[in-house]
């Protein structure tokens, strides 16, 4: 059964949301709406049956939309999907899912009392690249995780309203928490940012987290280089992938190559066997081969089966809340000039859900 949608917002992400609805099978894009009606227009197109909506009231009072996507300001999430919610519309927000961790856990907590989908547009998750990575270390040819370094500078643009940790990192911190068989789940994390050029607030940083069993996750972030890089390192006890996203030749190198330590001589002391018995492996490189597909119409057509299926999504609202607990302890940690600060997580257990595994009784298409 097709379902039908409407898009909230006709900004900058908007027009992304609603060619994808637009082109997807699973999906029946009933209207877009903008306080801006010529905006809206120009995002629909001439000839087209999808309608113009001015009124987010008049938009979820209509019985013909299942579902609604939110592409506003992110201060304005959290309003706009509970008012979503209680119309008994299943919700897609774009990210993050709102602008702090006690606005999200509100959005969470509604969604499952009403047995509604709550699920965060945390786009990279659905690209192959990152799809293959998941797989990579799901199935153990990695081996244990050691560390994960992730570069994403650009000359980008200076935002008036969040710092670059807020803007740029909630990718990185997503791709983690999709990727990691534990998820994100840091007690505390580190973060060190910069205002070199006097606009207010931080234009580059480095944050920094453990991600178990002695792991350590850093992440680089940068409004003011004037190269682009967009890189991830992910080092395993067995093998190391780079992931390089703007090489699309190559996006992922797998290598065979590492350090092993060699526990196994007869000497008594720890620290001499540690010394000496060091051996480097070097083995091979392969770069697998990934299709060239849009993430996002891979995301919209994951928010239908999930709706259909009665389940939470690859990247539902807890998904988009632990992203947004890591986000405000790194906002204390720069308070705290670079210390450790805590990750507030939810006060009840956060369940790691897998495909196909539900999320509460109830869930349904709207009709």
């Amino acid at each position: 059964m097709t379902l039908r949608v409407a898009v909230v917002g006709a900004g900058y992400w908007g027009p992304n949301l609603v060619r994808n609805f637009r082109s997807s099978p699973d999906w029946d894009l009933v209207a877009v709406c903008d306080l801006d009606p010529a905006r809206a227009a120009k995002v629909i197109g001439d000839r087209s049956t999808v309608e113009v909506e001015t009124s987010l009231e008049s938009l979820l009072a209509r019985d013909d939309i299942d579902a609604v996507a939110i592409a506003t300001p992110a201060q304005t999430h959290c309003a706009i999907a509970l008012q979503a919610l209680e119309a008994g519309k299943h919700v897609l927000v774009e990210k993050p899912l709102a602008s702090s961790r006690r606005e999200a856990e509100r959005m969470v907590q509604r969604a499952d009392e009403l047995g509604l989908v709550l699920m965060c547009d945390h786009t990279y998750c659905y690209t192959p690249a990152v799809q293959h990575l998941r797989s990579l270390i799901h199935s153990g040819e990695l081996g244990d995780i050691l560390f994960v370094d992730s570069v994403r500078i650009n000359l980008g643009l200076v935002q008036p309203d969040v710092d670059v940790f807020w803007d740029l990192a909630p990718h990185d911190l997503s791709i983690l928490d999709f990727i990691l068989p534990q998820g994100l789940s840091p007690l505390e994390v580190s973060a060190h940012g910069s205002d070199p050029i006097g606009a207010g607030q931080s234009c580059l940083g480095y944050l920094t987290m453990p991600i178990g069993n002695g792991a350590i996750a850093n992440i680089h972030v940068n409004w003011l280089s004037p190269t682009k890089i967009r890189q991830t390192v992910i080092g395993g006890s067995r093998k190391t992938v780079v992931w390089d996203d703007l090489n699309p030749q190559q996006r992922l190198a797998v290598y065979d190559r590492g350090v092993d330590l060699d526990l196994t001589s007869a000497s008594a002391d720890a620290a001499e066997k540690r010394a000496v018995n060091v051996n480097y492996r070097l083995g091979d490189m392969h770069a697998p081969a990934l299709p060239e597909r849009e993430a996002l119409g891979q995301m919209v057509a994951e928010f239908a089966a999930s709706i259909r299926e009665g389940r939470a999504p690859l990247t539902d609202g807890r998904a988009g809340l632990r992203v947004l607990a890591v986000l405000e302890a790194a906002s204390e940690s720069q308070r705290r000039a670079g210390a450790m600060a805590p990750v507030g997580m939810p006060g009840e257990p956060v369940p790691r859900h897998t495909l196909g595994q539900p999320v509460g009784a109830g869930m349904g298409v709207n009709r």
